[in-house]
């Protein structure tokens, strides 16, 4: 009886053994252990060599599909006749796994009529099934600008996406924004569209379907007073029932004199008005700086904010001090500290 008692106490600990190590405490069953603090970056996570590497960071936007994490970022700075595209890297399981670079989308033929050399600031949901990958179109410097919108349903195959054409326009003379650095999201089953750089502030709109904005265009953070109004690159998160408004400060693309930094405002209503740390209004120059230049990582901005295994995510480029301002990108944990994002080491 004994020996019968110990050989079933020890199947017993082996199947325990077992079950705890698919389901330990962290950890999801679909992958590695959620990543922490300051993410050592691997792999593919931007590069330029003259002539032999092209590898594009610039605003980094982050979804995960099944076991595979996507990054999509701008595009390769080519030229009018032939704009670079959407560019796309993966990684496996975890965030903090290396990064392997999948190539760019092909731009498609609408977009030249806006003169870019490549396509900016992509942003990706997804909605029924389908993946919508949404990105700016532009001269730099002009408000003569589009954002524009493709689908797939196998989002980290560059072939896979079929273009629907603009969402937004802007031109000037007709209207005072600049219709670029697009952020969709969803919010009590209504689809949102924030925008906007320099000019006239950031905006936001409604979607009445993934493909259509509609109605009143609301002004939701501007810095009147400080030339050229230096605020773009909208991201709207929403965490215990406040929602935040992440954007990007000053001056972008000098590389290792880039100004860029990122700050953040939150609001009761997602169409504001939104206030920072302080309470002044975003509307009127507000904004609680959350991260700027730190030791190697100049002019950090151009972010996404991702939820992912019970966490959130700050993701960002940045100009490389140590590389002569190679564009890169890092991921960072947020953490909340009485309803404010604060970033972990």
């Amino acid at each position: 009886m004994a020996k019968w008692i110990t050989v079933v106490t020890a199947i017993v600990l082996s199947l325990v053994l077992s079950v705890s190590a698919f389901a330990a405490p962290g950890q999801s069953s679909k992958g590695n252990a959620p990543a922490e603090g300051k993410i050592q970056m691997q792999g593919d996570i931007g590069d330029f060599v003259p002539d032999e590497v092209d590898d594009p960071a610039h605003d980094p936007a982050i979804i995960r599909d099944g076991n595979q994490y996507i990054v999509f970022s701008t595009g390769i700075l080519r030229d009018t006749e032939d704009p670079g595209g959407i560019y796309i890297r993966t990684a496996d399981k975890s965030m903090a796994n290396p990064w392997e670079s999948v190539g760019e989308i092909p731009a498609p033929e609408w977009v030249k009529e806006y003169n870019p050399e490549h396509l900016w600031a992509p942003q990706v949901v997804k909605a029924q099934g389908t993946f919508y990958l949404y990105y700016a179109v532009s001269a730099f410097g002009t408000n003569n600008s589009a954002i524009g919108v493709a689908s797939s349903k196998t989002p980290a195959d560059p072939d896979s996406w079929e273009d629907h054409g603009p969402v937004i326009t802007s031109s000037s003379g007709e209207v005072d924004y600049n219709a670029i650095d697009p952020h969709v999201f969803k919010d009590n089953g209504q689809w949102w569209i924030t925008f906007g750089s320099h000019f006239s502030g950031i905006k936001l709109q409604q979607l009445s379907s993934m493909t259509e904005a509609e109605g009143e265009v609301h002004t939701l953070a501007n810095r009147p007073g400080v030339e050229h109004n230096p605020i773009e690159a909208p991201t709207i998160y929403e965490k215990n029932g406040y929602y935040y408004l992440f954007t990007s400060w000053d001056q972008c693309c000098q590389f290792l004199d880039s100004t860029y930094k990122i700050a953040v405002g939150r609001a009761d209503n997602v169409e504001g008005p939104y206030y920072d740390q302080d309470g002044v209004p975003l509307a009127e120059g507000g904004g609680t700086i959350l991260l700027e230049s730190e030791g190697n990582q100049v002019g950090p901005g151009g972010q996404d904010v991702f939820f992912d295994k019970g966490r959130d995510y700050l993701i960002h480029h940045y100009y490389d001090g140590d590389a002569d301002g190679v564009i890169r990108m890092q991921i960072r944990q947020l953490v909340w500290e009485n309803d404010w994002p604060q970033l972990t080491e």
